[in-house]
């Protein structure tokens, strides 16, 4: 399973930008899909997730700002980062095939990642 994740781009404080992740069409109904991100030398943390059901999870440090869709005509789950802050600078990826969870470790729990997309807020 192949996840694409694109987007990512050198942001200024206060700006917008949009990542995606092209999902094959046999993994755009998993139950979760979620992104997660990583900055060197720290722990991979997770930023939002999308459930089938359309339940979105967010973690405290992104909500209000962050938002999780999905085009399932176009095998697309979207991560939209509203407001950026420098902090947010990291890399980030997107996985399906774990539990729709995004606390401290279950990065653990996917099974399949892209191989990410860098964003830099200045």
């Amino acid at each position: 399973v192949q996840l694409v994740e694109s987007g990512g781009d050198s942001a200024q404080t206060g700006g917008s930008l949009r990542l995606s992740c092209v999902v094959p069409p046999d993994s755009v109904n998993d139950i979760c899909l979620a992104w997660f991100r990583q900055v060197p030398g720290k722990e991979r943390e997770g930023i939002s997730v999308l459930a089938i059901d359309g339940t979105i999870r967010y973690a405290g440090s992104v909500k209000g700002r962050f938002t999780i869709s999905r085009n399932d005509g176009q095998n697309t789950v979207w991560l939209r980062l509203n407001n950026p802050k420098t902090e947010d600078t990291a890399m980030y990826y997107c996985a399906v095939d774990g539990p729709c969870k995004i606390e401290r470790g279950s990065w653990r729990l996917f099974g399949y990642w892209g191989q990410g997309t860098q964003v830099t807020v200045s």
